[in-house]
């Protein structure tokens, strides 16, 4: 570029007809747009019209892609020179709030572009890091593969508008979901259970309740325990009953005689990472059949276990009391929207007549993708990538934890470890350090539905930064954490 006092934006050999010839709301919005001059003010006009301008799209009726006029239109309009418009343009886009597209015209940003990451001074307490985000629960999408993820978006795209949705899932969907569940999860759909498609974990949750439950029926959870689905129960005017749990997760033993439902985390209890054992498994299955109560498992991140072979599902132990929830969520991406539940013919049916009667059910675009991602064994080769890529993940974490005295909690499995501190207060000061020096940390305390408080620390994933970002950031939380 050249320096402000004679740059030439992209769109500067255009006439004065470029203002007209923007978009119809650009154009709309910038001509009712108030920019005022003060010529009796000792600041200079160009940087009256880059302030106003900035004020505009923080607060006011400018957005992200509206089209600025050109500086010839501008300066006609204010009645100044071209080099003043110029000047505050040039301002602008060193402070990254708007760019030249060649041939098209200057455009808003709205956010100036964010800073490069400085490897030298992350380190530094005096210097505060752009915000890393250490909190669970976010998929690793450092390991697909792009041009997979772009091919089954493609071939998604090449169908025929639907006439009307399959509310169960469309079919080659529950094929693919079925197809990866006995290879990976070792379970399979036959004729005892029903395979349906969802929009994911909390609206199967969201479903359940409404399809087999009644407003004031009590749902027992873990607590700590997953808050959305914790939400999704009362939603429905559910009474959501927290349940201890401890190293080998949920406490059967604790759970009260008047709820329906059991909600649960058995392959990595969610916040606090234990692995529930076989025993304690075969204990809730029968609990449940004794009492006539049904389980809800969600393997959220079952796939994710890469020191030893995973257990059992629940549902292969009891398929008559258990309904499976899976998510590719965790092990994919969001963007898609799907996931899945595997239960008894009763009960799916019992969630399709409620999808019937409300009009809802999961879309399909997410469902295409996923099944022309599986389609030439992309999903299988991206799970076994992100298998090797989540160890080297914790062990950073780990390690950088380990160098300052720091310990953690949990299983080798997974997308996030957990640190305890003493108390309530001590789980604050790290957060509130944490957010001082750019990290952004999950506390232990915001996971209990009761009053009752048995541990207080923060959880700390490890999979939504990109590696070098991971690099820098695990030791600022490490810090953070050893000076509770």
């Amino acid at each position: 570029m050249d320096s402000a006092s004679g740059r030439e934006w992209h769109h500067e050999s255009a006439t004065s007809n470029d203002f007209q010839q923007s978009t119809s709301r650009s154009r709309t919005v910038l001509e009712d747009l108030p920019l005022d001059l003060d010529r009796d003010q000792a600041q200079p006009l160009s940087v009256q019209i880059a302030e106003q301008l900035r004020r505009a799209a923080t607060g006011g009726p400018l957005r992200g892609g509206d089209r600025l006029p050109s500086t010839r239109a501008l300066a006609g309009r204010l009645g100044v020179s071209r080099t003043v418009v110029a000047a505050a343009y040039d301002q602008l886009h060193a402070e990254g709030w708007i760019s030249g597209r060649r041939g098209s015209g200057t455009y808003l940003t709205t956010a100036p572009a964010a800073a490069p990451a400085r490897t030298d001074s992350v380190h530094d307490p005096a210097v505060a890091p752009r915000l890393f985000d250490l909190a669970p629960g976010a998929p690793c999408v450092d390991a697909i593969d792009p041009a997979a993820w772009r091919r089954a978006w493609r071939a998604a795209a090449d169908h025929d508008p639907l006439v009307r949705k399959d509310r169960a899932g469309e079919p080659e969907f529950r094929t693919a979901v079925t197809e990866h569940l006995l290879r990976h999860r070792g379970i399979g759909a036959g004729s005892d259970t029903v395979l349906l498609a969802t929009a994911g974990t909390s609206s199967a949750v969201s479903e359940l309740a409404a399809a087999l439950l009644r407003p004031g029926d009590a749902v027992a959870m873990e607590d700590p325990g997953y808050q959305r689905a914790a939400g999704a129960f009362a939603a429905a005017g559910l009474e959501v009953v927290p349940v201890p749990v401890d190293a080998h997760g949920l406490r059967v033993d604790l759970l009260p005689a008047r709820i329906k439902a059991v909600y649960c985390t058995p392959a990595h209890q969610f916040p606090l990472g234990a692995r529930m054992p076989a025993a304690r498994r075969v204990e809730l299955v029968e609990h449940a059949r004794a009492a006539g109560i049904f389980v809800i498992e969600d393997d959220y991140d079952g796939e994710l276990r890469y020191d030893t072979a995973p257990l059992p599902l629940l549902a292969t132990i009891a398929p008559d009391v258990v309904v499976h929830l899976g998510t590719m969520s965790k092990i994919l991406s969001p963007s898609l929207g799907v996931g899945w539940l595997l239960a008894t013919p009763e009960i799916a049916g019992a969630v399709l007549a409620h999808r019937e009667r409300t009009g809802t059910g999961p879309s399909p675009a997410g469902q295409r993708v996923l099944v022309a991602f599986a389609a030439h064994g992309d999903l299988a080769r991206h799970l076994r990538r992100l298998r090797r890529a989540l160890p080297p993940r914790r062990a950073l974490v780990v390690t950088a934890l380990r160098r300052r005295g720091v310990g953690v909690l949990g299983d080798d499995a997974g997308s996030h470890v957990v640190v305890p501190v003493q108390s309530a207060e001590a789980e604050r000061r790290v957060i509130a350090a944490g957010q001082a020096r750019g990290v952004a940390l999950d506390g232990l305390s915001r996971y209990y539905l009761g009053a009752r408080r048995d541990h207080f620390g923060v959880a700390l994933g490890y999979t939504a930064l990109p590696l070098p970002q991971l690099t820098a950031a695990a030791p600022i939380a490490a810090e953070c954490l050893a000076r509770p």
